[in-house]
């Protein structure tokens, strides 16, 4: 039973992964395209003051891949093998769940798992350190980014498991509704103050400017920034979706006959 569930929540998170790339590669891909153009201009401005300057210009690098491959093999063989693993993961959230979350349907807690990771996984953490495109942030600092982005995920993910174990308590008391409110309040309040203590990084690029202060090149686009991390939501958001939607019957009749073993087995 374990094996089908899995097999079927890859197959799910593998169909999402495709819908997302298709997303990203009409809406995302141009803003990155945008993103890569102001790099290039910024990097052969900043070289015209170097040489201005008497600064040795090192020598460009070669692309290993050209940006036709990156653009369509490259971010949809990575967005389908992402979509195939967070499938996999949510697969055995699912089957944790299972049981253990009142009388909820099969299709109604495939959905339930895929909201909760979307909000927990990406959206949460999303609002801490939100997706940048090319140009945007210090090479430097990108092993400490990474470092931060993956604490706000952990925190994410064990408040949020900290929040369903404490609706779950709560609902003998006060009910399921009540229960779930009082339990997302938590989690709200406890991601809040993760957020608060966590530090911000903001590497926007300002104007580039000569020795006399004069900008000789523009600082990076607001509104590329901006759609480019409404597209980035816009994926995942798709690619969880597509999860809950087609994972949901998939799970629903995996489990149909152990349902149905389950029912003849109770005493009339």
């Amino acid at each position: 039973m374990e094996l089908k569930l899995l097999l079927r929540g890859a197959l799910a998170g593998g169909v999402g992964g495709l819908l997302a790339f298709v997303f990203a590669r009409i809406f995302a891909e141009p803003q990155i395209q945008q993103a890569i153009d102001y790099e290039e201009g910024r990097g052969a401005a900043q070289e015209a003051l170097d040489r201005a300057a008497g600064i040795p210009i090192p020598a460009a690098e070669s692309e290993v891949f050209s940006r036709t491959v990156q653009a369509n093999i490259g971010i949809g063989t990575g967005l389908v093998v992402f979509g195939i693993a967070m499938g996999l993961l949510a697969t055995v959230i699912y089957m944790i769940c299972l049981g253990r979350v009142g009388a909820v349907r099969p299709r109604v807690l495939a959905l339930l798992v895929a909201g909760g990771a979307f909000v927990g996984l990406f959206l949460v953490p999303w609002l801490k350190y939100p997706a940048n495109p090319p140009a945007v942030g210090d090479d430097d600092t990108i092993s400490t980014r990474g470092g931060l982005y993956l604490a706000m995920v952990l925190a994410s993910l064990v408040l949020l498991g900290a929040a369903v174990w404490l609706g779950q308590r709560l609902a003998a008391r006060f009910g399921n509704w009540n229960a779930a409110l009082l339990a997302g309040g938590a989690y709200v309040v406890a991601v809040g103050i993760v957020m608060l203590l966590l530090p911000t990084i903001a590497e926007m690029p300002e104007p580039l400017r000569d020795p006399s202060g004069r900008i000789v090149y523009e600082g990076f686009p607001a509104d590329v920034l901006a759609f480019f991390r409404l597209y980035s939501v816009g994926a995942q958001l798709i690619m969880w979706g597509t999860f809950g939607l087609v994972f949901g019957p998939l799970a629903e009749r995996a489990l149909a006959p152990a349902r149905a073993a389950a029912r003849d087995a109770v005493p009339a």
